[in-house]
């Protein structure tokens, strides 16, 4: 099991160094600075920490946890702390999801690039292992840990030990058959290889043997016009040709023989069924594979509300890392709440509450530097101004003087636009979103516009919004009595230089679809709460889609969820409704569909929209869908699942009882779910072998959500992993399902097999 990984560790010095630890500085906030001792396991993939050199050690963090190493200049938390700890000592290890940074600061500089080379050098090693390395990886972390006594060698006793950890109910015969079967130095111990095949014999698939043999004439291989046949018949690569099954017969047969002879073997054979090639995510839609030459309004825009909370809405913390993180997962769309500050400094948090602020030029500064690092594609800064005149003016010079060229501070062309323009044609460019200034409006007409939506958040927010969304618009004549009752209490009127850098993206309040199409522009975008978007949408669905045809939505929500909970954003694409704004520092059914949705299209944060959410003269109505294209039926055979992730990882006696969940989202008819019976005491290669039927009438806006649950008799059945991915980017056939996280980090090498198939329904389109 030696690899490139374990060859490191023997030569290199910094990792060689990291073994044998180093006492740093753990740093959670100003008052908490402890030393701890750090040290890098003999493994190489874990980080264990303790009070003191030789005390009791618990682990801190796997590098496979780990997504970048920052220096201390990057620290939000260290360069606080600049008078009490020196910056360049510092450095911060950054993980996948949502779990806190970690801090540290090393007693020299010396000792602080040893731990940033040897980290970095470990995560690239980690990052560029396919499969079957991380596979071996996998199986060699599972070895350090049954190894108990740490001698290389495994005993039965021990295997028996580890088949608990690994989450495996054995009869203990037919176990010690496998580990004799294995054993072929007759030493009574597993070593290196022999664990690798007891580990084959172990994870043994009779449901793949099976379907490999149903296509292979002898059963032991397939060659190339059989499995050219597979891929037709079972996978539905129609298209699929013979150059195709030979590349993949390069990629995927292990031996050199078997690829002279264009055959491919059972190994092989699993291994195109673990691979991409094999996932149920189709890969022609994972690179950027849509037109995005069309205006803005025509796609769906990955967006983050109160972005830069990471908790709370009400006595959360405020945290640039907020904006780096939802840059960083393709966020397109990124919320400022920008109020006045001490020393003339404009400052972000959420007004009247009880978060903490950071100043609105390090928002400016981290949003620069992290804008265009997952996604060329454009960037909206949503501004929510609460700033005086003098403040407002400093808001423009540093988004001008931070933002540089990045910033788009006129149309493209110079002239007044017909439409807006496409994401292609604003690549790398930073738009702001907000309150503008028109040669027709003064000032004080200006400060009535502010007044009636305020952004329309933070006002609704503070206010019982049950109440607040159940009262009537006001008619246009009495809103005008309100605004200008409203203006004599205002003392925030919008400055020119800030109404000047907002370019496609004018904020106006909304009245009603009428009103919208008789007074407002292409380039205006309104803001509904959660609870407005819905009601209107079973109140006017076909008049909202209409209007989401030719301007921009964006949707929050509601101010009661001062949880930082998120709603469901399949609800509001339905209706077209561009911008979904969700809390993406909270995990969970909402965000895996959200993070599901943009998953396509290279995870540029924009996705097209379904041809009839971009038809002005559309008559879909999301509650009373016709679909253009013909309804489809959807047959999922649930087959095994494989390595499934322990719950309780200190009872080695606790197993799970894995069942699967299959739910759909889309249109309200084609909501459903499905699931699986239990199977007891097996998360290790569990067999349902169930078909789950579904039948859909708008296929171009369902989601499917796959889940892994623990069955418990007593309780709410515990989640073990999830995946979530569109319909139209689903592969039929035998498919690999490789689940996530809670947090949409990967569960490698869990997943579940299954196999897809569509059919066409006869019955035409239906209402």
């Amino acid at each position: 099991m030696a690899s490139l990984l374990q060859d490191r560790l023997t030569t290199d010095q910094d990792l060689l160094l990291m073994q044998e630890g180093m006492l740093m500085r753990k740093v959670r906030s100003k008052s908490w600075k402890k030393l701890r001792y750090f040290r890098l396991q003999n493994d190489g993939m874990t980080v264990w920490h303790a009070r003191q050199a030789r005390g009791s050690a618990k682990p801190s963090f796997s590098i496979s946890d780990v997504e970048t190493i920052r220096n201390g200049h990057d620290s939000e938390l260290l360069r606080s702390l600049t008078e009490e700890l020196p910056l360049e000592q510092g450095f911060t290890v950054v993980f996948h999801g949502r779990r806190s940074n970690l801090d540290l600061v090393a007693n020299s500089v010396e000792e602080a690039q040893i731990w940033m080379r040897g980290l970095h050098l470990l995560v690239d090693l980690v990052t560029s292992m396919d499969h079957q390395e991380r596979l071996d990886q996998w199986l060699s972390d599972w070895f350090q840990r049954g190894d108990k006594n740490q001698d290389g060698k495994m005993s039965f006793q021990e295997v028996q030990r580890l088949l608990h950890l690994m989450n495996v109910e054995m009869d203990q015969e037919y176990a010690f058959s496998l580990f004799q079967a294995a054993d072929t130095s007759q030493s009574g111990t597993l070593e290196g290889e022999e664990f690798v095949q007891f580990y084959k014999a172990l994870t043994k698939r009779a449901e793949v043997q099976e379907l490999f043999e149903s296509f292979s004439a002898d059963g032991q291989k397939l060659t190339l016009l059989e499995f050219l046949d597979f891929l037709r018949e079972e996978q539905k690569e129609r298209d699929c040709t013979s150059e195709l099954a030979l590349e993949l017969i390069d990629r995927y047969e292990p031996s050199d023989s078997g690829k002279l002879r264009h055959v491919l073997s059972m190994d092989g054979f699993l291994s195109y069924l673990c691979s991409k090639d094999g996932d149920i995510f189709n890969p022609d839609c994972l690179p950027i594979y849509q037109d995005m030459t069309q205006p803005l309004n025509h796609y769906f825009i990955c967006s983050s509300h109160n972005t830069y909370l990471v908790g709370d809405q009400l006595c959360g913390q405020s945290s640039v890392e907020g904006y780096i993180r939802a840059l960083k997962r393709g966020c397109r769309c990124v919320e400022v709440d920008v109020w006045d500050g001490p020393s003339g400094e404009p400052v972000v948090y959420h007004g009247h509450t009880l978060t903490s602020r950071i100043l609105f030029k390090d928002v400016v500064a981290t949003v620069a530097q992290y804008a265009f690092q997952t996604s060329d594609y454009p960037v909206i800064l949503s501004l929510e101004t609460h700033c005086s005149w003098e403040q407002q003016q400093t808001m423009a010079r540093h988004l001008t003087e931070i933002l540089g060229e990045q910033l788009l501070s006129t149309t493209l062309d110079g002239v007044l636009p017909t439409q807006l323009p496409s994401p292609e044609e604003l690549r790398r460019k930073i738009l702001v979103k907000g309150k503008k200034l028109t040669l027709e409006e003064d000032l004080e007409y200006e400060e009535e516009e502010v007044e009636p939506e305020l952004e329309g958040e933070h006002e609704s927010e503070l206010a019982l919004e049950s109440q607040f969304e159940t009262e009537p618009e006001p008619e246009p004549q009495e809103q005008n009595l309100q605004i200008k009752d409203k203006k004599k209490k205002s003392k925030n009127i919008l400055c020119p230089a800030l109404s000047s850098l907002v370019i496609y993206l004018k904020s106006v309040s909304f009245r009603s679809f009428t009103h919208s199409k008789e007074h407002y522009h292409f380039y205006e975008i309104s803001s509904f709460s959660e609870t407005k978007a819905k009601r209107l949408i079973k109140e006017a669905g076909n008049e909202f889609v209409q209007h989401n045809t030719w301007q921009l939505s964006r949707v929050y929500p509601s101010g009661l969820r001062t949880d930082s909970s998120n709603y469901n954003p399949q609800e509001l694409w339905n209706a077209g409704c561009q911008m979904v704004a969700m809390n993406m520092q909270t995990a969970g059914l909402e965000m895996d569909i959200c993070d599901g949705h943009f998953r396509q299209n290279g995870g540029c944060g924009y996705v097209l929209k379904p041809d009839f959410l971009r038809d002005n003269q559309s008559s879909f109505h999301p509650e009373r869908p016709i679909s253009p294209f013909k309804a489809q039926t959807l047959l999922i055979q649930v087959i095994s699942g494989q390595q499934l992730p322990k719950l309780n990882k200190t009872k080695e006696g606790s197993i799970v009882d894995p069942l699967v969940k299959v739910q759909i989202f889309g249109v309200r008819l084609d909501t459903a779910r499905q699931e699986t019976n239990y199977v007891e005491n097996n998360g290790f290669n569990p067999y349902w072998g169930q078909t789950l039927c579904f039948r859909v009438l708008v296929p171009e806006l369902a989601m499917l959500r796959f889940v892994v649950m623990d069955y418990d008799w007593k309780s709410r059945n515990d989640f073990i992993g999830q995946y979530t991915l569109p319909w139209t980017c689903m592969q039929q056939g035998y498919r690999h399902i490789h689940l996530l996280s809670k947090d949409g980090i990967s569960l490698c090498p869990a997943s579940i097999f299954v196999y897809i198939c569509i059919r066409e329904d006869l019955e035409g389109d239906e209402s």
